[in-house]
C-alpha cells in the first residue's frame, strides 16, 4: 500500500458558548486511528480553558502524496518574566528585518479568540486572511515520531509547535510567526523565521493568562495570498527530525542582557560611542562631518599642546609605552615620582598619590579610610565613582541633601557613635556644574571631628585663579582628601590624591586599587606633569575658560534660555530622555556635538543638554551655538510643550530667594 492511501488525519476542535477551547490533529497509520482519536477527545474534555460543549472530531484518509520537510533549528531563550520574554521576541522579530514589532504584538488582543491564525502584511499590519472572524489554520500536519509510534502520545507543546512552525515556514510569501499559546497554565511561546529557525522563549506570558493566538507574517504581492493559505491549510505535511527538547544553549544566557539592552534602546537609554577622527579640541570631525565641540572636559585645550605631547612622546622612547607593573613591584618610573611632587607642589600639600583613574582614585581612598562600623556621608548628586567607593567599603552610608550642610550637619550628629566618620562631596558637580561651599563643607566636617574628602576632578584648572582648585577660590584650608584626576583640564588620563604625608603613607599600603593594578604608563604620568607646567606659566587659559563660560551664559539668557554656571559646565533641563535625544541629534545636524545626558547618569525625568567649555573656543562658536540651542528648544516647546531650558529648582540656593 502506498504511504498515501496508509494514513488518516485525525483532527479535534473544543469549544464552549462558541469560543475556542482546543484543537489539534495527528497522521497516523489506519490501525492507530481509534487509539488517537480517542486521546484527543479525552484532551477537549479535560483542557484547563474548561469543560466544553461541543467537540468535533474528523478522521479523513490522505489521498494524495505527503510532503516531508526537515524540521526548524531550535534555539531556547531562558526567560525569567514575561516582559523579559516579550522583549526578546521583539528583538528576533526585528533581526529578521520585522518592523513596527510593538503593533504587532498589541494584535495578540485581537487575535487570542480566533480558531487558527491572524495573517497581516509584515510590513503595513494590514490583515490579509478572507474571513477575519475565523483567521487562517494550518493543517494537515505531524511529525515524523507519530508515525513511528502510531500513536497520539499525550500533549506535547513542543513538537506539535515546531511541526506547525515548520510547516508555516515553508508556506510561500510568510516571513516569519509569532505565537503566545492560550493555554493559561503554559507560558512558553516562541517566533519563528526561516532564517533564525525556531526560536523558542521559555517565559512570554503569565501564568493563568488565558490570552494567546498566532500571527503569521506576509510580505508579496497580494496576489499571492490565496496560494499561500491554500499551502497552510490543504497541503500534508510530515515534519522530520524534530530535535528532543534540551537545556538552553550556552550563549542563550546572553539573552537577558539582550533583552534588557533592547528595554533600554526603546526607553531612548541606549547608548554608543561616537569616534572623534582628530585630537581632541575645540572642532572635531565626528561620523565624516566637521562638528563644534560642546562636550569635552580638555577644558585648557592641553591635551593637544605640543608641549604635553613631546614631554608623552619623549617618555615612551626613554620608558616605553607602559610600566610593566603595578606600582609596589617594578611599575614606579622617574616620571610617576616627578609627576606626585608636581602635584602635591601644585595643589599645596604635603604629598600625592596617582591612581590608574580617577575612579580607581575615589574607590581606592574611600574603601580604604571607612570600613564596617564607619560611616560615609555622601551628597545625593556625588559622581557615580563615590557611590560605588561608599557601596564597596562596607560602612554605613548616609545620604544627604545635595548642597545642604545643615542636613549634613544633623547626619553626622546621628553617627557620632561610628568609629570613623568620612563626609564626602564632589566639588564641582559634574552633571550641573554647581560648585562646593568648601568653607562651610570643612566647618561642619571638622566641628564632628569628621574627614573630608572632595572630588575635584572638574575644579582642578578650572576653578581658582590659577585653576588650583576650591581651596584657592575661596581663600581657605584643603579637605583632608583631595582627590583630581589628570584627564580632564591637565589633557592626560588618570587619577590623584593630595593630602597630608600620612595619609598618602597610609593609601599606598592599604589602598586595594592602588596596590593590584598595573601603574599608569610614563607617557601619561609626563604629559600630565607637562600640563601643570603649562598652567603654572599661563594662567591666562583659566581666565579664558571663565570669560567663555559667562558669555555663552549671556547669549543664552538673551535668548531666552535659562543657564548659569560656576564652572566650566553648563547644563540645560530638557526633562523627557527622547526629547533630550532628538535635541542633541537636532544640534548636530546644525554643526554642534552637545550630548544629551540621561538616566542613569541623572535622575529619570532630568534628562538634559550638557554642554562643556573650553578656553580655545571663540566667541563666533560660542554665539552661533547658543543660537541653534535656543532655536532647538523653541521648537521642542511648540511641538510638545515642554518647558524646556529651565534649572530645576533647589539646585541653586539663589532659586529659593
Amino acid at each position: 500500500m502506498s504511504e498515501a492511501g496508509a494514513f488518516y488525519s485525525v483532527k479535534m476542535r473544543a469549544a464552549r458558548g462558541g469560543a475556542h477551547i482546543s484543537g489539534a490533529e495527528k497522521i497516523v497509520p489506519a490501525p492507530s486511528v481509534p487509539k488517537v482519536a480517542s486521546v484527543l477527545v479525552a484532551r477537549a474534555l479535560t483542557h484547563a480553558k474548561g469543560v466544553p460543549d461541543f467537540v468535533n472530531l474528523k478522521v479523513e484518509a490522505q489521498p494524495g502524496p505527503i510532503r516531508r520537510l526537515p524540521a526548524l533549528a531550535v534555539t531556547t531563550h531562558a526567560t525569567r518574566t514575561a516582559a523579559e520574554g516579550r522583549a526578546v521576541a521583539a528583538r528576533l522579530l526585528a533581526e529578521a528585518g520585522i518592523a513596527r514589532v510593538d503593533d504587532i504584538l498589541a494584535r495578540f488582543a485581537e487575535s487570542h479568540a480566533l480558531r487558527g491564525a491572524m495573517l497581516l502584511d509584515a510590513d503595513t499590519l494590514e490583515r490579509l486572511e478572507p474571513d477575519p472572524a475565523r483567521g487562517v489554520r494550518a493543517t494537515y500536519m505531524d511529525d515524523t515520531a507519530s508515525l513511528e509510534k502510531g500513536t497520539a502520545g499525550g500533549k506535547n507543546h513542543y513538537a506539535e509547535a515546531i511541526v506547525l512552525a515548520t510547516k508555516v515556514q515553508n508556506a510561500p510569501g510568510i516571513v516569519g510567526e509569532i505565537c503566545v499559546s492560550d493555554d493559561p497554565d503554559y507560558v512558553t511561546g516562541y517566533v519563528a523565521t526561516r532564517a533564525l529557525g525556531y526560536r523558542r522563549i521559555t517565559v512570554i506570558k503569565e501564568k493563568g493568562d488565558p490570552n494567546g493566538g498566532r500571527i503569521f507574517l506576509y510580505r508579496g504581492p497580494r496576489a499571492g495570498v490565496a496560494e499561500t493559505i491554500r499551502f497552510l491549510e490543504k497541503t500534508p505535511v510530515l515534519v522530520t527530525d524534530v530535535p528532543v527538547l534540551a537545556a538552553p544553549r550556552a550563549e542563550c544566557r546572553f539573552d537577558g542582557l539582550a533583552s534588557a539592552l533592547a528595554a533600554r534602546q526603546a526607553a531612548g537609554l541606549a547608548r554608543t560611542c561616537r569616534t572623534l577622527a582628530a585630537p581632541t579640541g575645540p572642532t572635531a570631525t565626528v561620523d565624516g562631518r566637521d562638528l563644534v565641540v560642546l562636550a569635552s572636559n580638555d577644558y585648557l585645550d592641553l591635551a593637544r599642546d605640543p608641549r604635553v605631547t613631546e614631554a608623552a612622546a619623549t617618555a615612551a622612547r626613554t620608558w616605553g609605552a607602559g610600566a610593566g607593573g603595578a606600582r609596589l613591584t617594578t611599575g614606579t618610573q622617574p616620571p610617576h615620582v616627578a609627576l606626585e611632587a608636581a602635584l602635591a607642589r601644585f595643589k599645596g600639600t604635603e604629598a600625592a598619590l596617582v591612581y590608574g583613574t580617577g575612579y580607581m582614585a575615589n574607590v581606592g581612598a574611600i574603601t580604604a579610610l571607612v570600613g564596617k562600623g564607619d560611616a560615609v556621608l555622601s551628597d545625593e548628586l556625588n559622581h557615580a565613582s563615590i557611590i560605588d567607593g561608599c557601596r564597596l567599603s562596607g560602612a554605613d552610608v548616609f545620604v544627604y541633601r545635595h548642597g545642604d550642610l545643615a542636613d549634613l550637619d544633623r547626619k553626622l550628629g546621628l553617627c557620632r557613635e561610628h568609629r570613623r566618620r568620612l563626609a564626602v562631596s564632589d566639588g564641582v558637580f559634574s552633571m550641573d556644574g554647581d560648585v562646593l561651599d568648601l568653607p562651610g563643607f570643612l566647618e561642619v566636617t571638622r566641628r564632628h571631628d569628621a574627614f573630608s574628602m572632595v572630588d575635584e576632578a572638574h575644579a582642578t584648572g578650572v576653578v581658582g585663579p590659577t585653576g588650583r582648585g576650591l581651596a584657592e577660590a575661596f581663600g581657605c584650608g584643603h579637605p583632608d582628601i583631595a582627590m583630581g584626576t589628570l584627564s580632564k583640564a591637565l589633557g592626560s588620563e588618570g587619577g590623584f590624591v593630595c593630602g597630608a604625608r600620612l595619609l598618602i603613607d597610609y593609601l599606598r599600603n592599604v589602598s586595594r586599587p592602588f596596590i593590584f593594578s598595573t601603574a599608569p604608563g610614563a607617557p601619561a604620568m609626563a604629559a600630565a606633569r607637562a600640563a601643570l607646567e603649562v598652567l603654572e606659566a599661563e594662567p591666562a587659559r583659566v581666565a579664558r575658560l571663565r570669560e567663555n563660560v559667562a558669555f555663552f551664559v549671556s547669549e543664552l539668557g538673551r535668548l531666552g534660555v535659562a543657564a548659569r554656571s560656576d564652572s566650566a559646565i553648563v547644563p540645560i533641563l530638557v526633562g523627557d530622555e527622547r526629547a533630550a535625544l532628538a535635541a542633541g541629534a537636532a544640534l548636530e545636524r546644525a554643526g554642534f556635538l552637545v550630548p544629551a545626558i540621561r538616566y542613569p547618569t541623572v535622575a529619570r525625568g532630568a534628562a538634559r543638554l550638557r554642554v562643556a567649555l573650553m578656553s580655545a573656543h571663540t566667541h563666533d562658536q560660542l554665539r552661533r551655538a547658543a543660537l541653534e540651542i535656543a532655536r532647538v528648544l523653541q521648537g521642542a516647546r511648540e511641538s510638545n510643550g515642554v518647558l524646556q531650558g529651565a534649572r530645576p529648582r533647589a539646585l541653586w540656593k539663589d532659586d529659593e530667594k
